[in-house]
């Protein structure tokens, strides 16, 4: 398998976002002329506003705007100084009143994201370590990274896994001073809640534990004073705890709070924090908002504003609670999840319940997992109980109406969630298509096969009966694969698709850095499945090549590619795996929206190499069809060693030449973390041996004959094409004998006189295979996750190692 290139992942996020603005879903523009906070206008169409983060609507109180436009006339549109040398008249006021409503010591930031750059590399010391809650907001786990310029070490946990919180927070007790865990007080997609009365009882045994919590979610809503969750369920703010809330959002102003009981920390962030320091101020309209909605904050009235809100809340709870929706999690916030699993569900069914007059937001990668894609609705002052039950009355209608126009059901939702399957669900559509899924390849007809599969890599079928021998009852988990063959046939009993799926253990930093994989794997000398899982894929990690058979211009081509990912969820939850792996595609391919739209990550691989020798009669007349420049590269990198290393072509070794050729194989395999997987049973190596197909090319030492140099174990897949699977090296003479070079160039020459006319070369090395006349070709595959944790951790790890 191959590497995420390190662009990859903003690049699979653009992708993401294209394919929901496409669908009209994402990037919209809100129209008219003013805003009552109840509705919104999209593309002339007045909505009822379920998508707002301003819960009590004091965004459109004129008690906030009416001190904003007077703070304009006496002080103009922004007050151009760094607060380090003067703050607005006004700041002093306000510092005073967030104060009082916290009961602490308080710091004003811009806003929260500029807000965590600055305090987070103040508040955490050199010898302190920091976990994650993977799902904690991004400007914060965008904040931490920066520590790891200071060699902090960065942690990531999942999500409110209290007991993975504890296992991390003994493994530095007592290498580290702090231990930092950092959350959401309340989660932005789900609504869900930090458990902050347990973590603080962790606190208690463990007092080296100190908390960062991102509250700007549970503010004003909730609390004496609006001051948020996190306060209301801690009652005091202790003083290994830093808190975080808005300004904006449910506050109805600009800019983020700091509050923090211990005084040498307040000080030490308030003095020199950053952007705290150099940032421009928050502008005068913004600080006499803000001041004017501090008042209501430390008046009574606040809590006549949360019960408003809590009447909503419970009533949309209540319309929700008699339907079979799937509300991804019940509580008492503002914010509700809908589940929708796929993402192309999720655009219909948002486009419907637009076009009902109700604007809800989507939720998508990397908020959360492709496959969760879902509906976050929030509540506000503004929405009246009639828009609420109608909205509730316009998803119970419309969400069937979007599974059955996405080809899906309510159980694939569920499962995709974890939760328990309801009773609603999707059409049952017949289909003139049969199904069939063989646990060997004795089960599948040897002709048939090779006719649709056969002529690439090593999976024709004699192929694919050796490895199912090779990766069977092995001692190693991981070396033993279970394969699954997928045919779908018409009523004729015609092939429409056929392919194999392998489920294999794979280390989960395979698509990583080679700088982490190889910092993971000091881990593994201890802990040898650490940061492993087990993944549903096409083909196999032994395999490269075009794994799937498809007849797309079959009247049920459509039908038979939406069957196939049937299959492979089924297959994935029969099996528990966490990830689903969808390999070899070309650049240009008809899967790729399709794909995208059932929760699929488009990853580039490491370029495709094969050789046609198609014509080509003699190795002089293969170099003569070279380019000039290749063929230079020929007379100065490759001829020159020919003569200075013995090839020999063995249809079998001997048992001393079986175990070097092991051995130089170990050698390549360990030094290719930019491929890192597990290594192959050693019974791999003897099956080779024996069985027909297989062959070696072997360079010898003039000197030392019975000394190899290089091996590439090759395998002729029906005398079509010619497969170099693997190589071995001796790295101690890899650039006195130019090995790898030699060994393309002997296995060239090879299919030319067997008279193959392709080789696969398969992925890696591309330049070196261009440079003998390979044709590259740039090859991609589809992740579909189950979550985004592992995908989190690794880029929490880019650049501490």
């Amino acid at each position: 398998m191959a590497k995420i290139k390190h662009h990859n992942f903003l690049n699979t996020v653009h992708e993401v976002f294209t394919d929901a603005k496409n669908a009209g879903v994402l990037h919209l523009y809100a129209g008219g002329t003013s805003f009552s906070g109840r509705t919104i206008e999209v593309e002339g169409k007045e909505l009822y506003h379920f998508g707002t983060t301003g819960y009590l609507g004091l965004e459109q109180d004129p008690r906030l705007k009416k001190a904003a436009k007077e703070a304009i006339d006496s002080y103009g549109t922004q007050f151009p100084l760094s607060k380090s040398y003067i703050s607005n008249p006004l700041y002093e006021q306000l510092e005073g009143a967030i104060s009082e409503m916290y009961g602490y010591p308080i710091v004003i930031t811009k806003n929260s994201t500029l807000g965590h750059l600055g305090v987070i590399p103040s508040a955490v010391d050199d010898d302190d370590v920091v976990i994650l809650d993977h799902q904690v907001h991004w400007s914060v786990q965008n904040a931490a990274k920066m520590l790891k310029t200071r060699s902090v070490p960065i942690e990531m946990i999942r999500h409110n896994h209290l007991e993975m919180l504890e296992d991390k927070i003994k493994k530095y007790r007592h290498s580290k001073g702090r231990i930092w865990y950092m959350a959401d007080g309340i989660y932005s997609m789900y609504g869900d809640y930090a458990p902050v009365k347990e973590l603080m009882g962790l606190a208690k045994e463990y007092p080296q534990l100190h908390f960062y919590f991102d509250d700007v979610h549970g503010m004003s809503w909730v609390g004496r004073n609006g001051t948020g969750y996190v306060l209301d369920q801690l009652g005091e703010l202790p003083e290994n705890v830093l808190l975080f809330g808005t300004l904006s959002k449910t506050f109805g102003a600009s800019g983020a709070v700091l509050a923090c009981s211990n005084a040498s920390m307040y000080d030490k962030i308030k003095t020199f924090g950053g952007p705290l320091t150099f940032s421009a101020q928050l502008e005068p309209a913004s600080v006499a908002a803000a001041m004017a909605s501090a008042q209501i904050h430390i008046s009574p009235e606040i809590y006549g504003l949360q019960q408003e809100l809590r009447e909503r809340i419970d009533y949309f709870n209540d319309c929700l609670s008699i339907t079979d929706l799937p509300l991804i999690d019940r509580n008492e916030s503002p914010v509700f999840y809908i589940g929708t699993g796929m993402p192309k569900t999720g655009y219909n069914f948002v486009n419907r319940l637009m076009g009902e007059g109700f604007f809800v937001n989507l939720g998508i990668f990397p908020a959360v997992p492709v496959k969760n894609t879902g509906v976050r609705i929030t509540i506000s002052r503004h929405n009246q109980k009639e828009e609420i039950k109608a909205l509730v009355e316009a998803m119970e209608y419309h969400f069937p109406k979007a599974l059955e126009d996405t080809q899906t059901d309510a159980q694939r939702v569920f499962h995709a969630f974890k939760m328990e399957p309801k009773t609603l669900s999707g059409p049952k559509v017949s289909s003139e298509l049969t199904v069939e899924v063989f646990d060997t390849i004795d089960q599948v007809e040897k002709e048939e096969w090779n006719q649709s599969l056969g002529g690439q890599g090593v999976y024709d079928w004699d192929g694919l009966k050796f490895l199912e021998e090779v990766f069977h009852g092995n001692p190693g988990k991981e070396h033993n694969w279970l394969f699954r063959y997928v045919v779908i046939k018409d009523a004729d009993g015609i092939p429409v698709l056929m392919t194999f799926v392998t489920l294999s253990l794979w280390k989960d930093d395979m698509l990583a850095q080679t700088q982490i994989s190889a910092a993971i794997e000091e881990e593994r000398k201890t802990d040898p499945y650490h940061l492993s899982s087990t993944v549903l894929s096409l083909g196999c990690l032994f395999t490269e090549g075009d794994h799937m058979y498809w007849n797309a211009s079959h009247a049920l081509g459509m039908e038979a590619r939406n069957k196939l990912l049937e299959t492979l969820e089924k297959l994935e939850l029969q099996s528990g795996s966490k990830m689903t792996v969808l390999r070899d595609f070309g650049e240009q391919t008809s899967w790729n929206e399709p794909l995208y739209g059932q929760g699929f990550l488009r990853v580039q691989m490491p370029n495709s190499c094969s050789v046609d020798l198609r014509e080509v009669d003699s190795m002089e007349d293969y170099l003569q069809r070279l380019s000039s420049r290749n063929r230079r590269h020929f007379r100065k990198d490759v001829q020159p060693y020919l003569d200075r290393a013995k090839t020999i072509v063995l249809p079998k070794l001997s048992k001393s030449e079986l175990e070097q050729v092991k051995s130089l194989f170990g050698e390549v395999q360990s030094r290719n973390l930019g491929l890192n997987t597990f290594s192959f049973p050693d019974s791999l190596f003897e099956k080779m041996n024996e069985n027909h197909l297989w062959e070696f090319i072997v360079l010898c030492s003039l000197d030392k004959p019975e000394k190899i140099l290089g091996v590439m174990f090759c395998y002729t897949n029906l005398n079509q094409v010619y497969v170099p699977a693997f190589v071995g090296m001796d790295y101690d003479g890899l650039e006195e004998f130019a090995i790898y070079r030699q060994l393309l160039y002997r296995t060239i020459e090879r299919a030319i006189g067997l008279g193959i006319p392709k080789i696969d070369f398969g992925l890696t090395a591309a330049f070196e295979k261009r440079k003998l006349g390979a044709t590259v070709e740039k090859k991609y595959a589809y992740l579909q996750t189950n979550d985004n944790f592992i995908l989190e951790l690794l880029g929490i790890m880019e650049g501490q190692h």
